[in-house]
């Protein structure tokens, strides 16, 4: 018997609903597996029953290139880390306080790009795996934030959140960011750049040079394109002839003795590493940031001048800027150009700001504050119940440290009176305490 038109209908939506029922039942499926496997991985400690630990990492350094990134082999522990983290049901958030990904850890002979928006998703994409599992961490309930760094001052928060719906990112000034949490806003999140001659943002040295004030670039950023160089070629011991001065400004003269320290610690770093590409050489293809145009290490490297000065043309009177430079990064208590140039050569400034910025600035209600930027774990006890600690970096290899400590992170726990740890995660996944270690 043939069937009407309206059997032929009913039927075929029968058909239609059982088809889609069995992908939505099919898609729970998944999806409960997915959090079944996601819970199966050992929480990292016994935890308790309240949500009231904030877990921070920093300085992942990870790359467009694995041949260009300071993070490979420690990429896959660290998946095996977020995995445990999410399995661990006390952690109420987890903050990366900066250098997630790294646009400096790049040599010189880097092919050009003018578009950062497709270098950052580079990035991205040649690490998805570990954006995958910093997707499951916000899955399982935990926050996730993000801190901007150096590294990364450039990345468009739009790029990061279309990779990692759901991150919250934290900013005051573009490539700078101070996060405040806990149960009553007592800790205090930044990556510590800020205060750093080198790597805080710089819109107003080359402003003259290049027409325009999007030069947002610190001098940090060459000498790490360069150093980068050296590492990836092998580290060449090839002599270099930097330019000298040899006359010191009287002490009086507070600009020009500036100008000659900032000379006298590029050169001391400079030494360090002898690239294969030559100081004339216009290696540094600047299509980005406010540049346009190459440039040789030389243009970078302070030089005296016929009028006796001292300066670069890249950066030019740099000691004079740094004033302003604080004022648009949001400084709270600014310093001198000669004490953050110091600085720049002693972990210990860091900690000193800190406290200066924090936990001594009677603006602030702030027992805690959490740098991230030396690649050095560190915690301090400023008084009972305040602390400084520095989560240190998860690179594969960490020379910043005479210990070679890797794979860091910190943990605090929120509450009337918080409490801070410090771990190392060892490769078979045993965590070493080092805050019992590092504390001074």
């Amino acid at each position: 018997m043939k069937k009407t038109i309206y059997e032929k209908t009913f039927s075929r939506l029968i058909t239609i609903s059982l088809i889609v029922f069995t992908g939505i039942m099919s898609g729970c499926s998944e999806n409960e597996n997915e959090s079944n496997n996601e819970e199966k991985a050992e929480s990292l400690w016994q935890a308790g029953s309240t949500r009231n630990k904030i877990v921070t990492i920093s300085d992942l350094h990870i790359g467009i290139d694995d041949n260009y990134a300071e993070t490979v082999k420690n990429r896959e522990i660290l998946i095996q880390f977020l995995k445990r983290l999410h399995s661990t049901k006390d952690v109420r958030e987890l903050v990366i306080v900066g250098d997630f990904l790294d646009a400096w850890y790049l040599p010189v002979f880097y092919p050009n790009y003018t578009d950062e928006e497709k270098f950052y998703k580079g990035v991205i994409s040649n690490n998805q795996e570990l954006i995958d599992e910093l997707k499951h961490v916000i899955r399982s309930g935990i926050k996730l934030v993000y801190v901007p760094g150096n590294h990364d001052l450039t990345l468009e928060q739009k790029t990061l959140q279309e990779a990692i719906p759901g991150i919250v990112q934290v900013s005051d000034a573009q490539g700078l960011g101070v996060y405040y949490t806990g149960d009553r806003k007592e800790i205090a999140i930044e990556h510590g750049h800020r205060y750093d001659v080198f790597s805080a943002p710089d819109r107003i040295s080359n402003k003259e040079l290049c027409g325009n004030d999007n030069t947002i670039l610190p001098a940090g950023y060459f000498y790490a394109r360069y150093a980068a160089t050296w590492v990836i070629e092998g580290k060449p011991n090839l002599e270099k002839n930097y330019p000298t001065i040899d006359i010191v400004p009287a002490s009086d003269n507070i600009d020009q003795l500036g100008a000659y320290k900032y000379y006298k610690l590029l050169e001391t770093v400079s030494q360090r590493f002898t690239p294969n590409e030559e100081l004339k050489a216009k290696i540094f293809k600047m299509h980005i940031a406010g540049f346009n145009d190459d440039y040789s290490y030389l243009d970078f490297y302070p030089q005296l001048q016929s009028d006796g000065t001292i300066s670069g043309k890249l950066y030019k009177n740099i000691q004079r800027t740094w004033a302003e430079r604080q004022k648009q990064n949001n400084v709270k208590v600014p310093n001198s150009f000669i004490e953050a140039l110091n600085g720049a050569i002693n972990w210990d400034y860091y900690v000193n700001q800190a406290k200066v910025q924090y936990i001594d600035n009677n603006n602030e209600k702030v027992d805690v504050v959490v740098f991230g930027h030396t690649h050095v774990p560190d915690c301090r006890q400023f008084a009972e119940g305040k602390y400084y600690i520095n989560d240190g970096t998860w690179v594969d290899h960490n020379s910043d440290s005479k210990e070679g400590y890797t794979r860091t992170f910190a943990v605090i726990t929120t509450g009337n009176k918080d409490s801070v740890e410090l771990y190392m995660y060892e490769e078979n996944g045993t965590l070493k305490d080092l805050k019992s270690l590092v504390m001074k």
